[in-house]
């Protein structure tokens, strides 16, 4: 049977298998309904979704709010403020989203630092009061950049961390797992599929399972995903030689610098889909499609020429990534794939 998940001191315990509800912004309503609504069938309890997933909220207001399905899950969410008076706004419209009076753990999103009371932000001091009025029952923090998010972990301030966490991840935020289990901080894993590189969803679904704090949040939007995930319930793929071995070549393979597709890194300036075009040698291998070579992608990669060379990118990566180099070389392997010098399927 599949691993129970207490998260951290929230006393939150769900199953070792939650859904990221960012993707199910693409669905239309009935179908999202339809999907959410068979998660939680299928026993998924734990719901992540964000004030700035578009219309995500909404769906999972009308799959729970009006089914009496409330009080059988969790849902996180998130707000980008940086300021009080949007904390509130952006509190009370995800309340009212997510047709609830309250909500089970609320994140700020994309930390850029680790807010504490008195930093003159006023984001935690809000925090403490949503809780104390009954709006939010736990408090956490949502970040990319590890050193943020263990300075958060060890603070002392945060009941949950959500974090980027795979089998590709090293070893300092393997040790950032654990230090949130000696905190007694839930971690929950955002990206356990690293943005679509990953595409064996047993080997991900075995790793992760070695760490009994953390909860992995995937990101879902068809019927057939969703699925896939929940024939784990019953039969979870474990770590063995075989799942052991992939991931290690796996890991070989996407040694060094890639990118993981987050998009934090855009708008761009010239206009170049950085989050796709600084990754495509690696979605043309990892996830064939006549689609990365259609006319469209063409004329996006062809934009990757009129890089300013301007450090936006560069500065807003997570991974301090030396974005336009990286897409300069995946434009030069781009058009020798186009030429037939390299064979990619």
């Amino acid at each position: 049977m599949l691993n129970q998940v207490t998260l951290g001191r929230t006393g939150i315990t769900t199953v070792q298998n939650g859904f990221g509800a960012l993707p199910i912004q693409r669905c239309d309503m009935d179908t999202a309904v339809r999907i959410l609504r068979r998660a939680k069938e299928g026993g998924m309890t734990y719901f992540d979704t964000a004030r700035a997933y578009s219309d995500s909220e909404e769906k999972l207001g009308k799959a729970f709010g009006e089914s009496g399905l409330r009080e059988d899950i969790f849902i996180a969410t998130k707000t980008t403020a940086k300021n009080p008076e949007d904390f509130w706004r952006d509190l009370e419209t995800s309340l009212e989203k997510l047709k609830t009076d309250y909500i089970d753990v609320y994140q700020l999103h994309l930390a850029q630092q680790c807010y504490r009371p008195g930093d003159g932000t006023g984001l935690y001091e809000c925090m403490v009061e949503a809780k104390s009025r009954g709006m939010i029952r736990h408090i956490g923090i949502t970040a990319h950049k590890i050193g943020i998010a263990e300075e958060c972990v060890k603070s002392g301030l945060y009941e949950t961390l959500q974090f980027p966490f795979s089998y590709l991840s090293g070893e300092r935020e393997i040790e950032l797992v654990k230090s949130c289990k000696d905190y007694d901080v839930g971690f929950i894993c955002m990206k356990a599929l690293a943005g679509g590189l990953i595409n064996n969803s047993e080997a991900a679904f075995a790793y992760i399972s070695q760490f009994d704090n953390a909860v992995p949040i995937w990101g879902i939007q068809r019927e057939e995903e969703l699925e896939e995930w929940l024939s784990y319930m019953e039969n979870p793929p474990e770590m063995n030689e075989e799942i052991s071995s992939f991931i290690s070549k796996e890991m070989e393979e996407l040694s060094g610098d890639f990118c993981r597709g987050c998009g934090y890194c855009m708008p761009c300036p010239a206009g170049i889909e950085i989050n796709q075009c600084a990754r495509i040698s690696l979605m043309l291998r990892r996830a064939p499609s006549e689609d990365w070579l259609s006319e469209y992608w063409q004329n996006e990669m062809k934009k990757t020429e009129n890089c300013l060379h301007c450090g936006n990118c560069t500065s807003h990566c997570p991974y301090e990534l030396d974005t336009p180099a990286l897409l300069k070389k995946n434009y030069e392997d781009y058009k020798k794939v186009l030429a037939g010098e390299v064979k990619v399927q």
